[in-house]
């Protein structure tokens, strides 16, 4: 018997759903959670949109505005496209790429005598 014929024998307690989740699996985020994080995603915009109209160094207004868009960015990842449920590898794998575009983008800002700070 395999684990997948042993779980649809099993006895189910009232008000569970009739498919088990796979090994691993986990339970779809309901609309309320998209809802929540759609008005972080709304309220990081508006403090972006707001940054910009502060009168602040320009060096320190690019830097800001990266950094939030970097974390904007990394929530639509990890909620949207369900990277949050899968295995830690895969954010590692993000993680890193995310470092590395990152790096890139400095040197290559650098490279033009551009600065961020």
């Amino acid at each position: 018997m395999t684990l997948a014929e042993h779980r649809k024998d099993r006895p189910q307690p009232e008000g569970a759903h009739e498919e088990a989740h796979e090994p691993g699996g986990h339970e779809h985020p309901g609309a309320l959670e998209y809802i929540q994080i759609g008005l972080v995603l709304a309220v990081i915009t508006a403090v972006e949109v707001g940054i910009y109209y502060i009168d602040m160094s320009h060096d320190l207004l690019v830097v800001m505005l990266i950094i939030l868009s970097a974390v904007k960015f990394s929530m639509v990842v990890l909620w949207f496209m369900h990277l949050k449920f899968d295995n830690n590898l895969f954010s590692r794998l993000f993680a890193g790429g995310l470092a590395l575009t990152f790096a890139i983008f400095t040197v290559a800002l650098a490279t033009v005598g551009g600065k961020l700070i």
